[in-house]
């Protein structure tokens, strides 16, 4: 069981984490027709549109119900009422997030019941459907608040399997995925192609893949995304064969998915490495009752050799990982699994899977203290988001650009890890750092025995 390590500063240095709504609205913005609306000031949005913008280089629809100074005095119910009325009649969305801010959340404000008067002030819009999701930036991360607008999804828009007299297995092909915010778009498609080498259609909770893909459409404007699940495919849910929960952020929504449908839930905590794919794999092949694909067999070799080729380079490695809890994690397994150690570990808020970590101690807090324990445990390499570049330049160590945000690169957001595929990619990147950026070279060594050249004479 780890010791963790909480925060002692009374502000952050270099922030590491983002804010519980980025998170809500990303969950958002994996369903097709959809609309993220922050109840908060303008400010709060256009932040949380440029960390989006900057990470997947696409037009991200949000929307804010703007409160101000005497909003923020005498009350914004109106204000999120409003706005929940002007975009159902301007874009006529699917669906609508309400997430609340950390001016919103002061403020007093009740989003559920802001909902239910929009719905009896408008009724003509009942065939919008709006989730209303309490996201304080104040606390939490995009870990919680991506979790939160999953569960609240669930909750709100997955019908009861009495009510909607759906059968578990009735759908024989579809298999229910809740994907973890650490997922790519890159990922999703990868995970997609294993699925349907089982026979599998997978229904992906949310489907980032399909709607922030980088993928070029025919309109030429849409004030809602396009592509991403349909909100009618929740309605189906409970029909499905199995549900697959990756990410142990999820394990709360994949609970409250089970009982409500009743169908067999999966869960697993991340896909990075060989132990975490081979359960994976071996659960398809049980509910599939189908052997394992020659081609995924072949990719497991071929991890096994990468992890041979790598195991030079990796083995003893001190590495320090900033990350949200997921994603820790994820690093953390496959690089114990190379015989690397994670020297320093931080992470940005308190989840109950930290205690559950194979590490000595766990810090909760910014890319100072990173930096600073990092410089202490003499860290050889850095994992982290793109804020963490400057850190890993000060300590002298070459980084592994992973998370969110990642904007000084290009096509982060769609590289692929998990899988046997793309674990053994991030093997690959993770030696070709040590063997190009490599700090520590042997010494040449004198032999003391070797007679050394005589000084030069004066005369």
């Amino acid at each position: 069981m780890a010791e963790i390590l909480k925060r002692q500063k009374a502000l952050s240095v270099s922030p590491l984490k983002a804010s519980q709504p980025i998170g809500a609205s990303l969950a958002t913005l994996g369903f097709n027709r959809a609309m993220p609306m922050l109840h908060g000031s303008q400010g709060c949005t256009a932040f949380a549109k440029v960390f989006f913008v900057r990470h997947f280089r696409e037009p991200i629809p949000l929307q804010t119900t703007a409160m101000d100074q005497a909003s923020s005095v005498m009350g914004a119910d109106e204000n999120a009422i409003e706005g929940l009325r002007a975009i159902a009649d301007k874009s006529r969305p699917a669906l609508i997030t309400l997430l609340t801010t950390g001016l919103s959340e002061v403020q007093g404000a009740d989003v559920h019941r802001n909902v239910r008067e929009f719905r009896e002030k408008y009724p003509e819009f009942n065939d919008v459907a709006v989730v209303a999701v309490n996201t304080p930036d104040f606390t939490g991360s995009v870990e919680t608040g991506y979790a939160a607008t999953i569960t609240e999804i669930i909750k709100t828009l997955v019908p009861d399997a009495k009510d909607a007299q759906t059968k578990p297995g009735r759908r024989k092909k579809q298999i229910n995925v809740l994907a973890s915010y650490m997922l790519t778009p890159g990922d999703l498609e990868a995970l997609t192609d294993i699925f349907e080498q089982f026979d599998f259609r997978p229904v992906f909770i949310p489907n980032l893949a399909d709607s922030l893909d980088g993928c070029l459409t025919d309109s030429d404007f849409s004030p809602v995304t396009i592509g991403g699940t349909a909100i009618s495919e929740l309605a189906t849910l409970g029909d499905a064969r199995a549900t697959i929960v990756i990410g142990a952020s999820l394990s709360n929504a994949g609970k409250l998915l089970a009982e409500k449908t009743g169908v067999p839930s999966y869960q697993f905590d991340h896909l990075y490495g060989l132990k975490a794919n081979d359960a994976f794999i071996n659960a398809l092949a049980e509910i599939s009752e189908n052997p394992v694909p020659e081609r995924i067999e072949r990719q497991r070799s071929q991890l096994q050799d990468a992890m041979l080729d790598t195991h030079f380079m990796l083995g003893q490695k001190r590495i320090a990982i900033a990350a949200d809890a997921d994603l820790l994690l994820a690093f953390t397994d496959l690089l114990q699994e190379m015989g690397a150690e994670v020297a320093t570990a931080v992470t940005s808020c308190m989840t109950p899977s930290l205690n559950n970590m194979a590490l000595e101690k766990i810090k909760i807090g910014d890319l100072e203290d990173m930096e600073l324990l990092g410089k202490a445990e003499n860290v050889q390499l850095v994992i982290g988001n793109s804020h963490a570049v400057d850190s890993a330049k000060r300590l002298h160590v070459p980084i592994l650009r992973a998370g969110f945000p990642l904007y000084d690169i290009i096509g982060g957001y769609q590289k692929t890890w998990v899988g046997y595929r793309g674990s053994r990619q991030t093997l690959f990147d993770l030696a070709n750092l040590v063997i190009n950026e490599a700090h520590e070279q042997i010494p040449v060594y004198h032999s003391i025995y070797k007679q050394q050249p005589a000084a030069p004479s004066c005369h």
